[in-house]
């Protein structure tokens, strides 16, 4: 006999623990009992206990209160442990040992001890009636008597019909809503009647609360009917409609109760979403409680390239179903594929959302930012994610040929004054090798970098020294080459100077410590106490360029802190030297730097303190100066394979024996260009990688460099060449692979790398190989032998070999005949009503080596854990592993067996199964998939098929959720593969770890939720069995799509079955299926959209070869197998070019296209407007067979020339045309450039105009015209020509290299004019001409006038007697010239004291009897017609009062005296030395005579006080290299009288 435990909780048969209830009778009494005094309840509490001691019966709490006593008192008073009767707890079932029917007798008899002792209390009541004692105990007795013979003639009765008692569940009280704050706990309660006992489940928003996976959180407690439900630490997540179920076989019913958690600090929030969740007007966030949200992001982002320092965004539009305003899910961004770098808002990133679109913009690009980029939408119920690539690259160098900057610049075991920063090589060098690296350094809320190295390192790895303990620094790295220093890296994140040791130490030390200004004080007088010994000193990095040394502080150090000194010793000498003489370190780190490069060292390390220096640690062994680290060897042959139109992936062999390997470069370069350009500019690990940004059609080479922080490796060998083109599959859209998995003994890899898991993929199941089985089959040829055989690889298809096993453990006989199968298993319940029940089990693990023709089912009734007579379920065999077995009792319990059959005949039965019970299913979930096989075994995938329940549950069945473990983990291993429900019957999976076993199940859905898995499969070795094929897609010359599919270990009786969407073909309207020999063709009749679907084929009686192509419209490949068709069947010519037109020399006109690939018998028809043309005198026709050039040539364009031209080629069955259509303005434009292009050639056969007339203004404000001519020789004459009259002439043709030039001095308004240039021989003439008049020669004249303003002095100041001059002098003076003096910022408006005028060159202000109201600043502003140019002085403060002062000497000094002033302009180049005379004698300045010589231009003499002897000859003498010239004046000096 079974336990009832055995079988499904849906299947149990239980007696209701509350029957007795159903009579009124003694409802009525019990009611009475609750209203008595509480002196009856204890004299029958004692009474009670002595019957229960008596039957042996426990004291438990007994619920009284049915449910309509319920409805009559809510709050019914409390009841005391003595007045109620034992019921065990269901939970309790197989702890108590009883059985169903045990526990039902002690249930009844508790029951019926408890009544009557009742029902005695309840006699005892009538005490207060008005009656004797006799008749009111006669009356008590028989009314006790008969209430019992009707109590047990209506337990009678239910017993002989106990489905009356059978109900669906009640929630007597049903859980109610709460509001509490956080942190505080919350309990739900409910009460729960029904029969058989209900199961209780509880819900958190629709999904099951699992007390196990939240340990501690939730706490589910049942007793009695009374269920809770116990949430401890309340937080918002906890926020959430609450759903408890309850379910039996009768049905189910579900309650819910919802609960809001509120925050302290903003009640008015959580008041929203309070009022949201009962449905109330929405204000703020809309919660989803009890929302489904189906979320879709369209419109994203593809592949992006982008420059360091720039600006970046990427969004996607995310459409939420259904659309409520203000609702807001969880937005986040990923970087780095399976790394899963969660993006957080920071200077380098915002993240936006806009209410229906999610942006990230990346403010300042780096190359650390290139990766997978994921957008990841999530609600409570399901998230959705889309990702794609992000290319970065190099910004513009500072210095050509500068390399590129490093990247990933990381801080590692930092210390209190020592850090290792390491970073990445870049992939640009620029055009020569790097020759090192500089390490910058800037403390944190500072802006000043200092370096850290003098010399570059080639290591990319560098110990930092000289730290402020306490401080935190950032780092950024410099890349220099023989061209110049690259720009910086990204700056790394903060890190401070400090021994994670020493804070750990410091927060549990008693005194406390403190350094100041390199003395240890201490709290309270401490024993100063010499340190010990280091301990476990070594060298953890070793380079050429430095050393590093590791070691733990001593335990013996006293209470304060210690410091270190390190001392190295060379290797085979016993001399120690002190590395750190001047200042001890502090942290248990030290680089230690100028060492010898290949020689030796050992080295040790002494502690210090107040108290002394410590004995020194164990010397280090002996350690060459080198590199421990080794460039990695160059990767493996590269290949490229086809993606998309703009990509290509490219595989590689990994670098052998790489060390503390980086990533890898890739490198690509157009064949024949020698030129190779970085595809990715931050290191891939894995050996696969997709470079993008490709052009399309062309041909590219592939390379790559393995990198460490010792350097690159040399770069691999050059790739084949591949054009780029789409794959015919459509390839991987926007570099988005699926989710990367770790491939084995391999590190993680980046977005582009091997090992793809794709979702909604899962395991299937495999047999292990050579099963071995017992037939048990009779033998004739051996006595006492036993046949043996096996699978050659467990598959149920295979053809076994049968041995005959002698009672000698030598003898084998083999022999390959059929044999029957053995026996099915597996054998379970997919449905059962009241007279049926349909059973399913698994195949033979052994078929025979012939197929199944079908199995029987056998089914016998058990009664009372005795098991009857077998009887026939089926006459006829089934082939289906499933079949419904009728004619069946109701309540009772059967057992079934099932024996398949072959040619061979019917194998033996299966073991009995478990016993059922045939009842009527009412759960409302669906019952268990079945039939579940495996098929295209792969390393990496299965694909799993599996047929639906056939119990759907109160819905129909919308979904399939398949579940993975491995077959030698535990129940609790299982996990789930997909997230969302796939509609399919089948599924690929991708399997975790090749080599390994697992095993799958299904679990079926519908509305009401996930129902009972199925039966787990066989147990699957994930591995690509050796011979393994794939579907080949072909397309032959007549563009007849096939599909093909080849097996080498078939057998005899092997067959090739072709699947649609994995289900048999069987209609031949759409394909034609051939098999010969090894091979199987399935060829599409007419291709179309009612093709698309998953074509699989399968071969019989093998070890399960099999395979699948997809042919879908949205990978294009429906397209792309239509296009290739269509090219087969109408073969095209390829064309590298369309037809164009180009002129050429004499304006001939050329037509002309390229053929990418034609042969030399082709034909070619030259058409223009659907006439022939042909060879002639009009039209040159030419063919290149070699290049596939085809070219027309005319002379010249002509009106009746406009038209179309075509150009129709044929090469066998190849053909293709190209039009070019020449008509209206394009005709016009081009028959008129023609014309142009043949005039200039006529003109330029003769002396012509390179460049033609043109003038420039030179600094000393000469105006040049010049032009540039070409093809003269010594007759050619030019003439030049203003007005039309020549202005000059020159046979010999005085210019320098073919430039002709005429100066125009000191232009001015005559100037103005047309000028033109004729230049002629015996060859012919050509005419330029220059209009300098109107509008050009005030362009002109503007240009003279800026000249002029740029060569104007700046303003100075002189005194005179009369006042104060501003002065500025210019190369050369322009009437025309526009010239304002300036006061303060405003025009000066001249009077008769303040006057401007103009003296040579010089342009003056003179300001007469100057008072204060003259100050101030002074400009003169030239203009030259587009702007204007200011030169300033201030003529304020000392500048003014010593203008002033020498104004009033200058005027008293005239009064008194009369002085002389001589002035001179003078020019020459160099500028010439200038000397004054008076009679043939040098003057020398003195008080008498002042001289001066200004600007190189302007000489003056004055005699400050004439006198008669100052009379005489005066001379000005100028000299330079070139010459000397000179001028004389008399000066005669008179008195008055005299002159009188």
């Amino acid at each position: 006999l079974m336990m009832s435990g055995s079988i499904p909780f849906y299947q149990k048969h239980h007696r209701h623990y509350d029957r007795g209830y159903r009579s009124k009778e003694v409802e009525s009494a019990i009611s009475q009992y609750q209203t008595s005094s509480s002196n009856y309840a204890a004299q029958s509490s004692r009474a009670s206990e002595s019957l229960s001691a008596s039957r042996g019966e426990s004291k438990a709490h007994f619920d009284s209160s049915g449910p309509d006593a319920e409805n009559e008192n809510p709050h019914p008073p409390p009841r005391t442990l003595s007045s109620l009767a034992f019921l065990p707890n269901p939970s309790q079932e197989y702890a108590s040992g009883f059985s169903d029917m045990d526990e039902t007798r002690v249930k009844e008899g508790s029951g019926y001890v408890s009544r009557r002792s009742l029902f005695t209390r309840g006699s005892e009541m009538e005490r207060t009636e008005q009656t004797s004692r006799k008749v009111s105990m006669r009356e008590s007795a028989e009314r006790i008597s008969l209430n019992k013979r009707i109590y047990e003639n209506e337990e009678y009765h239910k017993r002989m019909n106990e489905d009356s008692l059978m109900h669906a569940p009640e929630f007597v009280i049903k859980p109610r809503s709460h509001t509490v704050w956080e942190k505080q706990c919350v309990r739900l309660h409910c009460t729960v009647s029904g029969w058989p006992e209900p199961r209780v489940v509880w819900y958190k928003n629709n999904v099951t609360i699992d007390p196990m996976a939240h340990p501690g959180k939730y706490k589910l407690e049942s007793s009695y009917n009374v269920h809770s439900l116990e949430i401890n630490r309340c937080d918002f997540d906890d926020t959430a409609q609450y759903r408890v179920s309850a379910m039996n076989s009768k049905g189910e019913l579900s309650s819910y109760a919802s609960i809001v958690v509120k925050s302290t600090w903003n009640e008015a929030w959580f008041s929203e979403v309070f009022v949201a969740l009962f449905s109330f007007p929405l204000v703020g966030l809309v919660p989803e409680y009890g929302i489904n949200f189906e979320t879709h992001i369209v419109d994203g982002f593809g592949v992006s390239f982008g420059r360091e320092g720039e600006t970046m965004s990427l969004g996607a539009t995310v459409i939420i179903s259904p659309n409520l305003p203000r609702y807001q899910p969880e937005v986040q961004w990923y970087r780095d594929g399976t790394r899963n770098v969660l993006l957080q808002p920071s200077k380098w990133c915002q993240m936006h959302w806009s209410g229906d679109r999610a942006g990230l913009t990346l403010t300042h690009l780096n190359k650390e930012d290139e990766g997978l980029y994921t957008l990841r939408i999530t609600t409570k119920s399901k998230y959705e994610t889309y990702s794609a690539y992000v290319f970065v690259r190099d910004g513009d160098a500072e210095v050509e040929g500068a390399p590129g900057a490093p990247l990933d610049v990381t801080c590692q075991d930092a210390n209190k004054d020592y850090v290792i920063v390491t970073w990445k090589q870049p992939a640009v060098d620029g055009g020569s090798s790097i020759l090192g690296y500089f390490v910058d350094r800037c403390e944190v809320g500072t802006t000043h970098w200092s370096q850290c190295n003098d010399t570059p390192i080639k290591f990319a790895r560098f110990p930092v020294t000289g730290l402020v303990e306490g401080r935190s620094y950032t780092f950024r790295v410099r890349a220099v080459n023989k061209s110049g220093m690259s720009r910086p890296s990204r700056a790394s994140e903060p890190v401070a100077a400090m021994d994670p040791a020493d804070r750990a130490r410091m927060r549990g030390m008693v005194d406390s410590l403190i350094w100041r200004l390199g003395i240890w004080v201490y709290s309270h007088d401490v024993t100063g106490v010499v340190p010990g010994r280091p301990k476990n000193l070594e060298v953890t990095e070793a380079t050429k360029n430095y050393m590093v040394l590791s070691w733990n502080p001593p335990g013996e150090r006293g209470h304060e802190g210690i410091m270190y000194y390190v001392e190295k010793c060379v290797s085979g000498t016993d001399s120690w030297q002190r590395v750190n003489t001047e200042i001890p370190v502090k942290s248990p780190r030290f680089a230690l730097f100028d060492l010898a490069e290949g020689k030796a060292y050992s080295f040790r390390v002494r502690c210090c303190n107040s108290a002394g220096v410590g004995e020194p640690s164990e010397a280090t062994e002996a350690i060459t100066v080198g590199d421990k680290l080794d460039i990695p060897s160059a990767p493996g042959r590269v290949v490229p394979t086809r993606n998309t139109d703009t990509s290509v992936v490219v595989t590689w062999e990994a670098s052998k024996n790489a060390k503390e390997l980086v990533g890898y470069y890739i490198e690509a370069s157009v064949v024949g260009s020698h030129t190779y350009e970085p595809c990715n500019n931050k290191p891939v690990k894995g050996t696969r990688f997709i470079c993008h940004g490709l052009v399309t059609g062309q041909s590219y080479v592939f390379r790559v460099k393995a990198l460490n922080a010792a350097g690159l490796s040399d770069c691999s060998q050059e790739s084949e060449a591949i054009e780029v083109k789409a794959a015919i599959g459509g390839g991987i859209p926007h570099g988005v692979l699926p989710e990367w998995e770790l491939p084995r003994g391999g590190n993680v890899g980046e977005l582009t790398e091997h090992m793809p898991r794709w979702t909604g993929m899962h395991e299937a199941v495999q047999c292990p190989p050579y099963t071995m089985l017992n037939l048990n089959a009779q033998t004739d040829s051996l006595p006492g032998a036993e046949a043996l055989c096996w699978s050659p690889s467990g598959s149920p298809g295979a053809l076994g070999k049968v041995f005959i096993k002698s009672p000698s453990p030598t003898a084998f006989t083999s022999s390959a005949f059929p044999a029957s199968p053995t026996p099915p298993h597996g054998i379970s319940v997919l449905e059962c009503v009241r007279d049926s029940m349909v059973l399913a089990w698994k195949q033979p693990t052994f078929i025979g080596g012939a197929d199944i023709t079908g199995y029987f089912v056998d089914y016998r009734e058990v009664v009372n854990g005795v098991p009857g007579r077998w009887h026939e379920a089926n006459i006829k065999a089934v082939s289906e592993r499933a079949y419904r077995v009728s004619d069946l009792k109701e309540n009772r319990k059967y057992q079934f067996q099932v024996r398949a059959a072959n040619m061979a005949g019917v194998g033996i039965p299966s073991r009995p199964s478990d016993t059922f019970v045939c009842e009527e299913w009412t759960i409302a979930v669906p019952g268990p998939p079945h039939d579940l096989q495996v098929t295209e075994v792969r390393a990496k995938s299965v694909v799993l098929l599996y047929k639906p329940p056939v119990y759907q549950g109160r819905d129909p069945v919308n979904g399939f959720y398949i579940d993975i473990k491995e077959a030698s983990a535990k129940e609790e291993a299982w996990r789930g593969v997909n997230e969302k429900a796939v509609s399919n019957n089948y599924m690929k999976v991708s399997i975790p770890k090749e080599g390994e076993s697992y095993v799958f199940r299904v679990r079926a859905q519908n509305k009401a939720g996930v129902g009972k898995a199925s039966d787990p499969t066989e147990p699957v070795l994930a591995e690509t069995k050796p011979g393994t094929t794939e579907i080949v897609v072909e397309v032959d010359d007549e563009g007849v799509i096939s599909l093909n599919f080849a097996c080498s270990n078939l057998t005899p009786d092997s067959k090739f079955v072709w699947y649609k969407n994995y289900e048999e073909i069987t209609d031949d309207t759409r394909l034609t299926i051939e098999t010969k020999g090894e091979k199987s063709k399935a060829t599409f009749k007419t291709l179309a959209e009612d093709d698309i679907g998953i074509y699989s084929c399968a071969v019989t009686h093998t070890d399960g070869a099999s395979s699948s192509y997809t042919l879908s419209a949205d990978g294009e490949s429906l397209k792309k197998l239509l296009g290739i068709s269509h090219d087969h069947k109408f073969p095209i010519i390829p064309l590298k070019t369309e037809l164009a037109v180009e002129l050429q020399e004499k304006g001939r006109v050329r037509f002309w296209l390229q053929a990418e690939k034609i042969s030399a018998n082709a034909k070619i028809d030259y058409v223009f407007n659907d006439n022939n043309l042909s060879q002639g005198e009009k039209y040159k026709m030419n063919f290149n067979k070699e290049t596939g050039v085809i070219e027309m040539l005319m002379e010249s364009l002509r009106p009746e020339d406009e038209g179309t031209f075509t150009f129709q080629l044929q090469d066998g069955k190849a053909t293709n045309q190209s039009s070019l259509v020449l008509i209206g303005d394009v005709f016009k434009e081009l028959q008129k450039e023609s014309e142009f292009i043949c005039k200039e050639w006529h003109r330029k056969q003769g002396p012509h105009f390179v460049e033609y007339l043109s003038y420039e203004v030179t600094p000393e404000c000469s105006v040049v015209l010049k032009c540039k001519v070409g093809n003269i020789k010594k007759d050619t004459v030019a003439v030049w020509y203003k007005d039309g009259r020549e202005v000059k002439g020159d046979n010999n043709l005085p210019f320098t290299e073919g430039v002709l030039k005429l100066e125009i001095a000191q232009i001015s308004k005559k100037d103005s004019g047309i000028y033109e240039i004729v230049m002629k021989d015996d060859r012919g003439k050509d005419t330029s001409t220059l209009n300098l008049t109107d509008q050009g020669f005030r362009d002109l004249m503007n240009e003279v006038f800026g000249v002029i303003a740029n060569s104007s002095t700046p303003l100075k100041i002189q005194s005179t007697e009369e006042g104060i001059r501003l002065y500025s002098f210019v190369s050369y003076y322009n009437d025309a010239l526009q010239v304002t003096w300036h006061h303060k910022d405003s025009a000066i408006a001249f009077t008769d004291r303040i006057k401007s005028g103009v003296v040579g060159e010089q342009l003056w202000l003179q300001i007469s009897e100057p008072t204060e109201k003259d100050k101030g600043k002074y400009a003169i502003e030239f203009f030259d017609g587009k702007g204007s140019l200011q030169r300033t002085v201030e003529l304020a403060g000392q500048a003014f009062d010593d203008a002033y002062a020498e104004f009033q000497r200058l005027k008293a000094l005239v009064k008194s005296r009369r002085a002389l002033n001589l002035t001179c302009n003078i020019s020459g180049n160099p500028v010439p030395d200038v000397t004054w005379l008076k009679n043939e004698r040098e003057i020398v300045t003195d008080d008498h005579y002042v001289m001066k010589f200004e600007a190189g231009k302007y000489a003056s003499f004055t005699i400050t006080t004439v006198n008669t002897t100052d009379s005489g000859k005066y001379s000005i003498l100028v000299k330079n290299k070139y010459g000397t010239e000179s001028a004389d004046f008399t000066v005669s000096v008179f008195t008055p009288d005299v002159k009188k």
